[in-house]
């Protein structure tokens, strides 16, 4: 191996890794929040891939059916819990929340796949469109079983993914989508060395969008209230925030994410309505060097990920991800050793 190949390889690896390290933020921010390990989270990402290729082909995205469809069901699941529980007041509200908002950008989405339309906002409308879905997915499977045990709620989001996968398969069928570069050109460094421009993009995307999300968490008072959530619960609805709509919020963020992630890998790779399961999976793996809770960290162990990942794919494509997901190993292990194990005592009641 070459200098002028390693470089191209690092290079390769920090966009990756900028890829998963948005992902990773997102996972850990759910989980922080929730306890909810979002399983789907990559799912999201390649349906937001999978629209913006259907508007480049002229066609209405199927996403728009999709959250067609979970917003009936989160709609009927609210409406049933307000009714269980006497609360016909706040009927409307419910079916404003759940109904009417999650369809308005499936409304732009459909006048945004007449001809004529820029570009620009059909990369706006893939992200937009996908952003509902995290929220409704929240409200319909994880939110009447949020007291759960962790073990219970990875089960679910696991058994989720797959729901979402032949979801995907029946509204986007089998076939692969690639979108055009959403930036021409390369950057010349050197004699014979040069670094494409949506390469740079897919950087500069990460180190941005880890910024906003910083900047967010500390000086806005959502983040804050994220922020109290994921520290302590109980005092959390002691100070009069709610749990529900700390939840609602951090799932929309994630929504986000997993949009922004799929309209920025789009170009480079050949998406598949089950081609999410893999990001997910390295950004899973990103998250647990972090320990699901420390944002640097993971941020850190995205990055590592991704240069990984580019260097085993040198050295064995097709052992590349047996590669990464051994990271796991040595990681869980240094956990182990450093964590602090309490033994259970008896504790004898005299009589």
């Amino acid at each position: 191996m070459t200098w002028d190949i390693a470089l191209i390889l690092g290079i390769d690896g920090l966009a990756n890794g900028a890829v998963y390290l948005l992902a990773g933020l997102g996972l850990v921010l759910i989980f922080s929040v929730t306890r909810v390990v979002l399983v789907p989270f990559g799912d999201i990402a390649a349906f937001a891939a999978l629209s913006l290729a259907a508007f480049e082909t002229g066609r209405v995205p199927p996403t728009i059916g999709m959250v067609a469809v979970l917003a009936a069901l989160a709609t009927l699941t609210e409406v049933g819990s307000l009714l269980r529980r006497g609360e016909t007041r706040l009927v409307p509200k419910a079916l404003l929340t759940w109904g009417v908002l999650p369809l308005l950008p499936c409304a732009l989405a459909w006048l945004a796949s007449r001809p004529g339309v820029p570009p620009v906002a059909h990369i706006a409308m893939s992200v937009l469109l996908v952003v509902p879905m995290a929220p409704l997915l929240g409200r319909v499977v994880f939110q009447p079983i949020a007291d759960a045990s962790v073990l219970v709620l990875l089960i679910v989001s696991l058994a989720l993914h797959f729901l979402l996968s032949g979801l995907g398969l029946l509204f986007f069928g089998p076939e692969g989508s690639r979108t055009q570069p959403l930036a021409n050109g390369s950057l010349q460094l050197g004699d014979g060395f040069s670094v494409s421009a949506q390469v740079i993009l897919m950087i500069g995307a990460g180190l941005v969008l880890s910024a906003l999300f910083y900047l967010v968490f500390e000086r806005t008072t959502m983040g804050k209230a994220l922020r109290a959530t994921a520290v302590n619960r109980v005092g959390a609805r002691l100070v009069g925030i709610r749990p529900a709509r700390t939840a609602l919020m951090a799932y929309a963020c994630a929504s986000l994410l997993a949009g922004l992630i799929g309209v920025l890998i789009a170009p480079v790779t050949t998406m598949y309505y089950d081609s999410g399961f893999i990001i997910g999976l390295k950004a899973f793996v990103a998250a647990i060097i972090g320990g699901l809770v420390s944002y640097p960290v993971t941020a850190i162990g995205a990055l590592s990920v991704g240069v990984v990942e580019s260097f085993a794919s040198f050295w064995s494509g097709a052992l590349k991800d047996v590669i990464v997901f051994s990271l796991l190993i040595p990681v869980l292990m240094l956990r182990s050793f450093m964590a602090r194990h309490i033994e259970e005592e008896e504790v004898e009641i005299d009589q």
